[in-house]
């Protein structure tokens, strides 16, 4: 009893952990890719550095086999977790403010649980219903906001719709690959993970990487990219799965709350974006929404009560 609950507090602090350092890297990826780098040049970063980084660690973690089945699903988690998840955040960072891109992210829950009423047959109440509606009212109002935005740091509609596809990306391999990230340890789901994901992508970004001027690209956005590939990939990723194997998607996702709080704190501050009325409307709308629709009934809960009615 007392090891579950000391599982259950370290899968807590892990999420907490890792979506504060993705609140940070929000602004500090930013600030990267407006001195130097773009959003194909630090999504290769994060991808094959990931792949080396998680390489590495898996020769001193405990060993694992991984069958064939288990291999081909790590290959769709690594599309859907990795490539499409990365490329359209980090590339649509690269064109919106860090702050939108953050309230974006809190836009997942919402995500989740649509495509777990899809895939897994999970009920929708009047509580979800109104809960996505809030949700999608809210993103409206962002999207709104950057379409009609002079101002490069109050938002670009581009930026906006890529990273709200992240989330749906990530939320279709919470939903779909669960089961599968739960039979193995971080470093073995990462190890394979990264692989498969610099082996799709690198063949499309390897030549764009290697027109960079390296000499021209000052230290400081080397440190910013260093944070984004060894903290904010490495490191969060070890702490998501820590997660992740524990919790509930729905309960991981709602972790998200975090990265905007700490992104516009960060961003206003380092002068890298812009907080508008309507943005703190959207932000409102979002959050209430995906509380309402964390707070609804799962099927699980359907089940138990037809049972106690019996």
């Amino acid at each position: 009893m007392e090891y579950n609950k000391n599982r259950v507090i370290t899968a807590h602090l892990s999420m907490l952990g890792a979506n504060m350092f993705w609140g940070l890297m929000a602004p500090i990826g930013k600030a990267a890719m407006t001195h130097g780098l773009d959003g194909i040049d630090m999504v290769t970063f994060r991808v094959v550095g990931g792949a080396i980084l998680f390489a590495i660690a898996a020769l001193f973690a405990k060993k694992e086999h991984v069958s064939n089945h288990d291999k081909l699903m790590l290959f769709g988690a690594a599309i859907f977790g990795l490539v499409c998840n990365q490329c359209c955040f980090t590339i649509g960072l690269s064109l919106t403010s860090p702050i939108n891109a953050s309230i974006v992210t809190t836009s997942m829950p919402v995500f989740a649980m649509l495509l777990s009423a899809l895939i897994l047959h999970e009920p929708i109440t009047k509580m979800k219903a109104g809960g996505v509606a809030l949700g999608c009212t809210g993103a409206i109002i962002l999207i709104l906001t950057s379409a009609t935005a002079a101002n490069a740091k109050v938002g670009d509609i581009r930026g906006d719709l890529l990273c709200m596809c992240a989330q749906i990306s990530y939320s279709f391999y919470l939903s779909m690959f669960n089961k599968t990230v739960r039979k193995y340890s971080p470093f073995t789901l990462n190890k394979w993970m990264f692989l498969f994901a610099t082996i799709m992508l690198l063949p499309f970004t390897g030549s764009h990487v290697a027109q960079i001027e390296w000499t021209a690209i000052p230290t400081s956005t080397w440190l910013e990219a260093g944070y984004v590939v060894l903290i904010g990939t490495f490191v969060c990723y070890i702490l998501m799965m820590v997660g992740q194997r524990t919790l509930r998607p729905t309960v991981v996702s709602i972790y998200n709350y975090m990265q905007p709080i700490v992104s516009v704190i960060v961003s206003i501050a380092a002068g890298l974006g812009i907080m508008k009325w309507s943005q703190a409307l959207a932000v409102i709308l979002v959050f209430t929404g995906v509380y309402l629709v964390s707070k609804s009934r799962s099927k699980n809960d359907e089940l138990a009560k037809a049972e106690n009615k019996d």
